[in-house]
This record gives structure tokens, C-alpha cells and sequence, in this order.
């Protein structure tokens, strides 16, 4: 090509890329050991890791695929596994699916109650069970 026909481009012509759809979270900085709160403020559970949909792990993403998108928070049992390392079966990982998820802030917001969903079985047990049976543990001391 000769230097008559190349043409330079000038800072101002170049677009910028074009941003996907919907909302743009960094997983660590925005999900991750989150609080969650049920649509009346109760806290339901923490999210300890993420389902994805999209490119399948360990293999080369094909150039103009959709960018990956969250289809589930994950928590569940996974203390011992921070300790000792490892990942916890994903059978013992309760889903809470993205399409219940109200906002994301400080905390993340559900727009169900959290007697609906699997997650907050352990804290309902322990209430009814366990503190419960507490004196004084069945009120509200307001």
C-alpha cells in the first residue's frame, strides 16, 4: 500500500466498544460474601460462590461469543473447605436463582420472602428448634 493511499486515524474517530447488555458486576467486588435480604429485610443467607452460563470452563471462547452471565447465586457449607481448601460438592450448594435477585448494593436483595427459598432452612430450624426453646427465646424483646 503506498503512503498516498494509508490514511491515519485521528484520536476523535475511534468509536468506543460498545458495552453489553444489562448490568456489569465484578463477581469479588459486588457478590461475593454478600449479605442476602429477603423483600422484608431479613437476612437470608451469604453467597459463597456463583453459576454461570456461557463458555464451558478449560476451553478456548470463541471470538463474538456473549459474554458469561450469572444464572444462580450459590451458599452452603463451605467453612471447611476455606480452611482446608477444596470446593464443596455442588449437590451440597443451595441455588438462589439470578431472576429472584431484587438489587445489588451493600447487600443483595431478593424480591421473595426467605421462608421460599432452600437457603434459609438452617436458620429456620435453629429458630424453631433451638432458640426456641430458650426462655425468652420465643419473643421479641422490643
Amino acid at each position: 500500500m503506498s503512503a498516498a493511499k494509508r490514511r491515519t486515524i485521528q484520536p476523535h474517530e475511534v468509536k468506543p466498544a460498545p458495552r453489553p447488555a444489562g448490568l456489569v458486576l465484578d463477581a469479588q467486588l459486588h457478590l461475593l460474601d454478600r449479605q442476602v435480604l429477603d423483600v422484608d429485610g431479613v437476612p437470608v443467607t451469604t453467597v459463597d460462590d456463583l453459576e454461570l452460563s456461557g463458555p464451558v470452563p478449560d476451553e478456548p471462547i470463541p471470538e463474538g461469543a456473549a459474554p458469561p452471565s450469572i444464572t444462580a447465586l450459590l451458599t452452603g457449607p463451605v467453612l471447611g473447605t476455606r480452611i482446608f481448601g477444596g470446593r464443596p460438592p455442588s449437590d451440597r450448594l443451595i441455588r438462589i436463582p439470578w431472576d429472584v435477585v431484587a438489587s445489588v448494593d451493600t447487600v443483595i436483595t431478593v424480591g421473595v420472602r426467605s421462608d421460599s427459598l432452600d437457603a434459609s432452612w438452617v436458620e429456620r430450624w435453629l429458630r424453631n428448634h433451638v432458640i426456641g426453646r430458650i426462655p425468652g427465646g420465643s419473643h421479641d424483646p422490643g
